[in-house]
């Protein structure tokens, strides 16, 4: 493993999708700083990185406080200048629309759509002197429709996408890489399995879900990308999936 003078920052570390993108970044040199709402859940993830031989900092956060996302951003940028910043927090929930109450919708924003723009906006705000970076942000089927029942989700997931649509016409010529990567599929985790049972859908074939290790996958890929042929918006779905 090749270290390297630089951080990564994942927002929204979660168990799976989350863990994965910061293995991946730490196996490939990176001081990875990790964060969650739950910050005592990241000891897992700790142990894993550290035994494979990466560096990695696990820190509770609340990414729609203000204070708390600079704070984050700083100390990573402290400790090696922060090259990347992935903002993957999802609040995906499901209402019928007389059920949305003003709190759901509302908190629901917050944590999809808010948190998003503070944190590419702090990101932007370190990477903008060295005239370099990647910030890239977690999208889904529903950042391009909404469907029944996801009112409040389509909405946060829309302003997100339009978050980093116009940080990408601004930053791209800073050389700062915005990109969105929309995950048109169920994610491999036990939430999705456990909705897809109760909804009686079959899982004999591991293709109709998409392992959260895929999804890392394809942030390394836009990493990797040269400034003479950045994508902006990455669709991703298994070989399965219907569209």
């Amino acid at each position: 493993m090749a270290e390297r003078n630089a951080s990564a920052a994942v927002i929204g570390a979660g168990d799976y999708i989350g863990a994965e993108i910061a293995k991946k970044f730490a196996a490939e040199g990176f001081t990875v700083f990790a964060g969650r709402r739950q910050g005592d859940k990241l000891q897992s993830l700790v142990d894993e990185i550290e035994a494979a031989g990466g560096r990695v900092v696990a820190r509770s956060l609340d990414a729609r406080d203000e204070q708390q996302v600079v704070s984050f951003l700083n100390e990573a940028d402290a400790h090696a200048p922060l090259d990347v910043c992935i903002f993957n927090i999802g609040a995906n929930v499901r209402f019928p629309i007389l059920d949305t109450s003003e709190r759901v919708f509302r908190k629901v924003w917050e944590m999809a759509c808010y948190a998003g723009f503070l944190s590419g906006r702090e990101a932007a705000r370190l990477m903008m002197p060295r005239g370099r970076g990647a910030i890239f942000f977690t999208g889904a089927t529903a950042s391009l429709r909404g469907g029944a029942g996801y009112a409040a989700f389509a909405a946060a997931k829309f302003g997100l996408r339009a978050v980093a649509q116009s940080m990408a016409r601004e930053l791209g010529p800073h050389n700062i890489h915005v990109a969105h990567l929309i995950i048109d599929a169920g994610v491999d985790t036990a939430w999705v399995r456990e909705r897809r049972a109760e909804g009686g859908s079959s899982l004999d074939h591991d293709s109709v879900l998409m392992p959260p290790a895929a999804v890392a996958a394809a942030y390394w890929q836009l990493y990797q990308q040269p400034n003479s042929a950045w994508t902006f918006e990455m669709d991703i779905r298994p070989f399965k999936e219907k569209w």
